[in-house]
């Protein structure tokens, strides 16, 4: 990370330095960063292992952008910036606003969950604008 937030929580560094191995490439650190059994969710549906998030990285041409960051208890939603490029023609998509469920636990990423929009990701945890990090690694 480029910066040390003291009073953060570590499971929002943790979820930090997710992001920055994923819009860095560094699919290793990704993975080191995520638990064996890592639920990866989204839209199409969920799996679990390490070897998905790794073939995830590798192929889905994605760039998670931070936003805005709510926390509470172990959970991070962060609401983010994603464009996609295609690995077949380098082309990228309008970047759309969506929003990630992040579970950490022992300081590792174990389940990530992508939503179409903020609203249902913080619905889906439970959380609201109360939850809201104003100042924070990202």
């Amino acid at each position: 990370m480029d910066r040390d937030f003291v009073g953060t929580a570590p499971e929002v560094r943790t979820v930090a330095e997710w992001h920055e191995a994923l819009n860095a490439g560094d699919v290793d650190r990704l993975v080191e960063l995520s638990h064996p059994d890592v639920e990866v969710g989204g839209p199409r549906g969920s799996g679990r292992g390490a070897g998905l998030l790794r073939d995830w990285a590798n192929h889905a041409g994605v760039r998670l952008v931070p936003r805005r960051v709510f926390y509470a208890s172990g959970t991070v939603v962060v609401e983010q910036e994603a464009s996609w490029t295609s690995v077949e023609t380098g082309e990228t998509a309008p970047a759309q606003t969506v929003a990630s469920v992040f579970v950490v636990r022992d300081g590792r990423v174990a389940s990530v969950v992508r939503h179409d929009a903020l609203a249902d990701a913080l619905r889906a945890v439970a959380l609201d604008e109360s939850h809201a990090i104003e100042d924070g690694p990202f």
